[in-house]
């Protein structure tokens, strides 16, 4: 499988950056209730990158990030003046990676170019790459779909990848966490590795993932093979 990869291009929230590493400051500003907060927020967030694709009204991830914000705030009884809200949203540029990240991603960038693909906006992904120090592995450059003005899943942001790294997506792996994302990379043509941290099933979407793995230090080894 290997021979058969000429690039690897990553999905980053949720696959190389915890998104739920928001909680502990969440929690400190609500106690008890920054888990709730972090899920309502995210599943918030992922919605509405979805409607904006489907109305035509894209805005940027840190528009959307903010605004799912409100949204969970709201939805959660939590009262929240400016200064929490931008401290919230700020966790964004400084998200911890997954403890195996950075290790794998230093194996598997000895064997080929990596490159990130993502629903952020440019700023968003440059400060939490900087942030963790990995800015070095990516050769293939850190991408967002602000260029195409439209979210994941759609076949132009993948397109993306495939245009700047001029690697057919036969031969291109993407790596995602997420179910929906892994679908639609597969359905563009990617080969497909879903990280499949949660344990969840695979989506009902007339596609497969081709591996199915727990964590990317899992992918090194399969990539070896």
């Amino acid at each position: 499988m290997a021979q058969e990869i000429s690039a690897l291009v990553f999905d980053a929230y949720g696959t190389l950056f915890d998104v739920h590493s928001v909680t502990r400051l969440a929690d400190t500003l609500f106690p008890g209730r920054g888990a709730a907060l972090s899920a309502a927020w995210r599943t918030k967030q992922l919605e509405y990158t979805w409607l904006r694709s489907l109305m035509d009204r894209y805005e940027d991830f840190n528009r959307v990030t903010a605004a799912s914000l409100d949204w969970s705030l709201e939805h959660l009884g939590l009262e929240a003046d400016e200064a929490a809200r931008r401290a919230l949203v700020a966790e964004y540029r400084t998200l911890a990676v997954f403890p195996e990240v950075p290790a794998a991603l230093d194996a598997m960038a000895r064997q080929r170019p990596l490159a990130i693909l993502s629903n952020g906006h440019p700023e968003m992904l440059e400060a939490v790459v900087e942030h963790n120090k990995l800015r070095n592995l990516f050769r293939g450059g850190v991408l967002s779909v602000h260029a195409a003005k439209v979210f994941k899943p759609h076949p132009s942001v993948y397109a993306l990848a495939e245009n700047r790294l001029g690697v057919p997506r036969s031969l291109t792996g993407f790596v995602s966490s997420n179910g929906w994302d892994a679908a639609g990379a597969r359905t563009f043509g990617f080969q497909v590795f879903w990280v499949n941290r949660g344990k969840a099933p695979v989506e009902r979407l007339g596609v497969r993932p081709d591996a199915v793995i727990s964590n990317l230090s899992e992918l090194a080894e399969l990539l070896k093979q």
